[in-house]
């Protein structure tokens, strides 16, 4: 092994696309409202997010993943408790 592959082992890159599996907790940002559901983003991935309280929005939340679709790389989850009450 060389020494770049030393210094280099265990990076990854971030995707702008994450991909996430149902059941899974993620915390994130509720960033607003699109068609009547609160909407969580992360990149560029977009998860539709149920019994969201009026004021999580703009809010760090901790959710739990109910389905993704990785092609289109949006999904559904479910609300479970604010993290804190900053802002991003």
């Amino acid at each position: 092994m060389s020494i770049l592959e030393k210094y280099t082992k265990g990076w990854t890159f971030r995707t702008n696309k994450p991909e996430f599996d149902a059941g899974e907790e993620i915390d994130a940002f509720i960033t607003g409202y699109e068609n009547g559901h609160a909407v969580a983003r992360v990149g560029d991935t977009i998860l539709r997010v149920d019994d969201v309280p009026a004021d999580a929005i703009d809010t760090r939340v901790l959710l739990r993943v109910e389905e993704f679709d990785t092609n289109d790389h949006t999904g559904r989850a479910t609300f479970i408790e604010s993290i804190d009450g900053g802002t991003f």
